[in-house]
């Protein structure tokens, strides 16, 4: 078995999978955080078959027919998810965990179908459960670095997050892409927001092993004007709540997930971006999210 140690937002997990599987070959985004073997806050394992749960499951969904599915089933010594690329499609992973998230086994349920798909989200799963007590968040953004900041456009998908974002790198001097689906969000000690890229960005490759501090964050709505207003704390708070990953039926994680918004907004400035997808957008959005920023 051979096992291999990854560092997002500082917080190191490992794979374990037979050495030379071919799964280890379609694993080039996760190259740029590869550290060194230690201690890990989670390990996924590679088995053969997992025996699925005869109960319901605790959340079974998707935000559309067309996102990946997540079922979530409680078991008595811990969990049990299964994902598939649609509701349509058949499930293509499946994960088996401790109570803690720290151990975890991974099964293909259609081996060379979807296999990368499967194994990034029980990563995306595990990581998101495992951290929400480490004052950090796995948000469904699209994240733009400017001026040495980090500034996350949130929105339902196919809602205009990565258009916003391309246009502030067409537009905006000094832009770049940090991450365009699933940035972390981590507190530091001193109070303070960082902003980190991932090895998960959706449908467009960017894998940056980079962090800067939080600029903003900006909900995204479609309208027929271009106008931008800051969110109240009421505002902000539901958003990072629906944008950000986590089971929040489990009264532990939600606990930890609430103190972690609190102390984020202590700190975070948000606002609502009503517009179109033009260059003006960008222009109006900037001017106010920059302002003050050397």
């Amino acid at each position: 078995m051979l096992r291999k140690c990854y560092r997002v937002a500082g917080h190191r997990f490992a794979v374990e999978m037979p050495e030379g599987f071919p799964l280890w070959e379609a694993m080039g985004q996760y190259t740029p955080f590869e550290v060194e073997d230690g201690a890990s806050v989670f390990t996924l394992e590679l088995v053969r078959s997992l025996q699925a749960p005869a109960t319901a499951p605790v959340y079974a969904g998707a935000e559309n027919p067309d996102e990946p599915l997540v079922r979530l089933y409680r078991e008595e010594n811990g969990w049990f998810f299964e994902v598939a690329p649609c509701a349509a499609a058949p499930v293509c992973g499946q994960v088996r965990s401790n109570l803690s998230f720290t151990q975890a086994s991974f099964c293909l349920c259609r081996e060379g179908h979807d296999a990368l798909f499967a194994l990034n989200n029980a990563l995306m799963l595990l990581f998101a459960f495992r951290t929400a007590s480490e004052g950090t968040l796995e948000l469904h953004a699209s994240v733009v670095r400017c001026r040495d900041r980090a500034f996350l456009f949130l929105a339902p998908s196919g809602t205009g997050k990565s258009t916003h974002s391309s246009l502030w790198l067409k537009h905006i001097p000094g832009s770049s892409l940090l991450n365009d689906d699933n940035p972390v969000v981590r507190l530091r000690p001193d109070g303070g927001v960082e902003v980190y890229g991932s090895p998960w960005s959706g449908k467009t490759p960017c894998y940056k092993n980079e962090h800067v501090p939080l600029g903003a964050f900006v909900q995204i709505r479609r309208a027929a004007e271009n106008r931008i207003h800051p969110l109240s704390l009421f505002e902000s708070y539901a958003l990072l709540y629906s944008s950000s990953s986590g089971f929040k039926s489990d009264p532990q994680m939600a606990d930890n997930l609430h103190t972690t918004f609190e102390r984020v907004l202590a700190s975070a400035r948000c606002f609502t971006l009503e517009c179109r997808p033009d260059e003006e957008a960008a222009r109006v959005c900037a001017a106010a999210v920059l302002e003050g920023l050397r």
